[in-house]
């Protein structure tokens, strides 16, 4: 005992301190591995999206494990976050397209993210672009128990919140975070919806911070394109549009 009291009173030397670094350095190395293992998924609680805080928000999971808030809005349930899965509900990978050319000829299933970006906190808050061929992949795009909204359940939706002009305010995120200065919207449906911007035209990317667009799952008669909703960063209305099945759109699940 006395022996061991002697030596802890002494100054550490070079190779104690050497030593007790590299126990700390991969101590914490543990720790962070640890911790990133239990999280589970970079996107899950990194999304800077302002929910509604009076509302009550539920959750669920997708086949990747992304956890989303949903919400109920009147007789249905929505997802309160844009999807952002990279794999089709059988586990099959959706093709990440990232070559504009490439993009553009396709008639298959793909996915891509706003400039390509890889930042998890921007695909966390805005998820990922889709194109419409992934909505309609018989691999199905949607998690269990959930599906992309025919253009029917958009109207249900909007109907239920006042029509095409007075629901826009009540779907919109609240706040100048996203939206910008000139946002009065109160979101007061828990919607929460975000202007993710799209891969549109010439496959170039645009929109962001200014405009929301996001498929159903109802092609038009022509069958080169489908409808979708989108809102803009000013006072608008979501009226039903169409536009051609290769753009890129953000994906808003309804529960089955």
């Amino acid at each position: 005992m006395t022996y061991s009291l002697r030596i802890m009173k002494k100054k550490p030397g070079f190779s104690t301190l050497l030593l007790i670094g590299l126990v700390m350095f991969f101590s914490d190395s543990c720790k962070k591995k640890e911790a990133t293992e239990v999280n589970g998924n970079p996107y899950n609680g990194n999304t800077t999206a302002i929910f509604n805080s009076q509302l009550t928000y539920g959750t669920m999971t997708d086949q990747e494990g992304n956890i989303y808030k949903t919400i109920r809005i009147g007789s249905q349930t929505w997802m309160a976050e844009n999807l952002r899965t990279s794999i089709y509900r059988n586990g099959k990978t959706i093709p990440v397209v990232t070559d504009s050319l490439e993009w553009c000829s396709l008639k298959t299933g793909a996915y891509c993210n706003y400039y390509n970006t890889q930042n998890s906190v921007h695909i966390a808050t805005y998820g990922r672009l889709y194109n419409w061929y992934a909505v309609s992949d018989s691999n199905i795009l949607a998690p269990q128990g959930w599906h992309v909204p025919a253009s029917s359940e958009w109207d249900t939706l909007v109907t239920y919140l006042g029509g095409v002009n007075l629901s826009v305010a009540k779907l919109k995120e609240q706040g100048k975070n996203h939206w910008g200065n000139s946002n009065t919207s109160d979101n007061s449906s828990g919607f929460t919806a975000l202007p993710g911007g799209c891969r549109m035209g010439y496959c170039y990317y645009m929109g962001l911070g200014d405009l929301g667009y996001w498929w159903s799952s109802t092609e038009f008669l022509d069958m080169d394109t489908a409808w979708y909703r989108s809102l803009t960063i000013m006072p608008d209305s979501i009226s039903p549009w169409r536009w051609f099945k290769d753009a890129g759109f953000a994906i808003r699940c309804v529960k089955d």
